[in-house]
């Protein structure tokens, strides 16, 4: 079979591979500013507010207990009292938000 000029034409130039890539490069960014990026703010965030922790903070952890941090250890734990007399070990990741904050001990 012999190749005519017209289905030559019709094929497409080098200039049809790049459009055909624009929407898969338009669905990645589109997916980057709306999913990715918030949650890696959320992410950093919660970091921050995790390393922040310190005695006297009222919390709450992701399993829904309010109580007051007692103890930052350095091992990625936190003693919470949840009442008079009960104190429970919890992993600092575990906090999901702080209530209320202390003040820095003053000098």
């Amino acid at each position: 079979m012999i190749v005519t000029p017209a289905y030559a034409q019709a094929a497409g130039g080098a200039g049809s591979g790049l459009a055909s890539f624009l929407p898969i490069i338009l669905i990645f960014a589109i997916m980057y500013f709306l999913l990715i990026r918030p949650q890696q703010k959320r992410m950093k965030e919660h970091r921050n507010m995790v390393e922040a922790l310190r005695r006297g903070d009222q919390v709450v952890t992701q399993g829904g207990l309010i109580g007051k941090v007692v103890k930052v250890k350095e091992d990625n734990e936190v003693e919470v009292e949840l009442a008079e007399g009960v104190k429970v070990r919890v992993v600092k990741n575990t906090v999901a938000q702080v209530l209320s904050k202390t003040e820095p001990a003053k000098d």
